[in-house]
């Protein structure tokens, strides 16, 4: 038996909200995930329905930002869907003249996958001060903050090689042993920083080389991932890629960006050499 009431006109005033502020676009199925998810804030915040705590969000600016973050999935891991990695790798080297290299990580999460994108530079380009820049970016402002401090459970990076985490990771000792810290070099290279993506302004200038969003798209509807991949577009320079999540595809965007296949798409305007 459920703690608090939950009705479904709760879930469905609950679905319009996240799909007006975050784009996000919940199933009914989700409706469990949403209880378990916003019981824990009914609780914190000592509210006794749904009813009531909803009504908090209209006028508390701090809880809209909470409702956000509980309800996006943060799942991932460092080299997730590895393949993309070689790819990145390949495009780097044969950009590396154009400097700085600009990578945007749409989708940062806890971070995993910005170091990835920052430790791949650095083997491609074979220094630890690679010309390049990397925005890393999530809706979520709880996971950003773990992705600034950088320091990761052992077991979180012990999928990497050895050479590879001694050579990017820092071990904890004392209190700290069980866990890893990335290397200041390599936070250099990342800016981290809150966007929404259906915001109006993502607040980034210039062009980048490359555009990791994965695993992201799959939570919007086919009209709300076309207006975002259409503000992708001027953003990718002409020879530029995007990197898309495995289970996701953009062919109703085609005439906007065109498969390279691997779930990876180039401008629909890029010329072909």
């Amino acid at each position: 038996m459920r703690e608090f009431v939950f009705t479904d006109a709760d879930f469905e005033k609950i679905r319009k909200l996240i799909y007006q502020h975050a784009g996000i676009s919940l199933a009914p199925v989700k409706q469990d995930m949403v209880y378990s998810r916003l019981a824990r804030r009914l609780r914190a915040r000592g509210d006794k329905t749904f009813a009531e705590y909803l009504a908090r969000l209209e006028k508390d600016a701090a809880e809209w930002e909470t409702f956000v973050n509980s309800l996006t999935t943060n799942l991932t891991s460092f080299y997730r869907e590895s393949h993309h990695f070689d790819i990145l790798a390949e495009h780097l080297v044969k950009r590396s003249a154009t400097k700085p290299l600009r990578i945007w990580c749409a989708a940062a999460s806890t971070g995993e996958e910005p170091y990835s994108i920052a430790i791949t530079a650095c083997e491609a380009l074979r220094t630890l001060s690679p010309a390049v820049e990397i925005w890393a970016s999530d809706i979520d402002t709880n996971v950003l903050a773990h992705g600034q401090q950088g320091v990761y459970s052992m077991d979180r990076i012990e999928r990497m090689s050895r050479e590879r985490v001694e050579r990017f990771f820092l071990r904890g000792k004392g209190d700290r042993q069980g866990f890893a810290k990335v290397r200041p070099e390599l936070q250099k290279l990342i800016r981290f920083l809150r966007i929404n993506l259906l915001d109006r302004d993502w607040g980034l200038n210039g062009q980048f080389d490359a555009i990791f969003c994965r695993n992201v798209m799959i939570y919007f509807d086919k009209p709300t991932q076309y207006q975002i991949l259409k503000r992708f577009v001027p953003l990718l320079k002409p020879d530029g890629l995007l990197f898309a999540g495995h289970s996701e595809s953009f062919m109703h965007a085609s005439d906007l960006l065109r498969s390279r296949g691997r779930t990876v798409y180039e401008r629909a305007d890029a010329s072909r050499s």
